[in-house]
């Protein structure tokens, strides 16, 4: 193994849960470098280049976390409103 190598960031793959990863993006954000970011990110094959690769994963992040907040308040309220009991509720209404 050669010096670069080993003075080289570790790659790592995006994960839109992690607060790291989300305080890394808004850093390259407000620099428009990658030059302080302490991990590479790997571009995954499907996706076109890395920033583009991060705003998909970061809107569906977002997206599914207001949703799903949001079905789950329609069908408290249903209960609520209706007096009736779900029939499973373990399982997601359809909408």
């Amino acid at each position: 193994m050669n010096k670069l190598q080993l003075a080289a960031r570790p790659w790592q793959i995006f994960d839109p849960t992690r607060a790291e990863h989300r305080l890394y993006y808004a850093e390259f954000n407000r620099k428009g470098s990658w030059g302080t970011c302490p991990v590479r990110f790997v571009v995954t094959d499907d996706q076109g280049d890395l920033v583009t690769m991060i705003q998909r994963s970061l809107i569906k992040y977002y997206v599914d976390q207001e949703f799903a907040r949001t079905r789950a308040t329609r069908r408290k309220r249903a209960v609520k409103i209706t007096g009736l009991k779900p029939i499973n509720p373990g399982l997601q209404a359809i909408d």
